[in-house]
């Protein structure tokens, strides 16, 4: 399965991703380790990223876009793969677009995680980072918002909503089980 992860930080897209991975065996892929691979070999991706990063811009969607194309033709993300952290805007769901239309590939699912904002403030809170204040975790909730949320109309009619309040298991039990029902549908 082609699945991209959304929800607001701290709903838990990177723990799911990886339990996800796993069991649907497929890779799970982090714009985020996208970027740190790029940045590490010294990619011209990278490069290019590494110049905004150190000048404390954010790295352009074209940038981005071009990492995750060419992660996606790579051998283990023939048959599937789980998208964390991109697209996180409509241009970059446009590209996202633009890249699967150039392969003859569609999405199957995008599987949005929801918690109420005082769990994921709290969750995020607890990790004891020195940049996670709650003025800086609010504001990345409201970004979220202003941004990543207009996704879920975008992509509505392949939409799988769960709540990622619970233990980690049952969180992904219902997220095979929202999964498999997209699958059926499609089917």
């Amino acid at each position: 399965m082609r699945i991209i992860l959304i929800g607001p930080p701290g709903a838990g897209k990177g723990t799911q991703a990886r339990a996800l991975g796993e069991r649907l065996g497929v890779p799970h892929i982090s714009t985020g380790d996208l970027f740190r691979d790029h940045v590490a070999r010294r990619t011209p991706l990278g490069q290019d990223a590494q110049r905004c990063l150190d000048t404390g811009e954010l790295v352009p969607d074209h940038i981005t876009g071009g990492m995750v194309r060419e992660r996606l033709t790579r051998p283990d993300a023939r048959n599937g793969y789980l998208l964390d952290g991109f697209p996180r805007t409509v241009p970059q769901a446009r590209e996202l677009s633009g890249i699967l239309g150039a392969t003859g590939t569609a999405l199957d699912a995008v599987l949005e995680l929801t918690a109420p904002e005082e769990v994921v403030v709290a969750r995020l809170l607890s990790r004891g980072r020195t940049d996670d204040t709650e003025e800086v975790v609010r504001n990345r909730q409201r970004v979220y918002r202003n941004q990543t949320a207009p996704l879920l109309s975008l992509y509505s009619d392949i939409l799988v909503t769960v709540p990622s309040v619970g233990p980690v298991a049952e969180v992904t039990a219902r997220a095979l089980d929202g999964l498999s029902a997209t699958r059926r549908r499609a089917g």
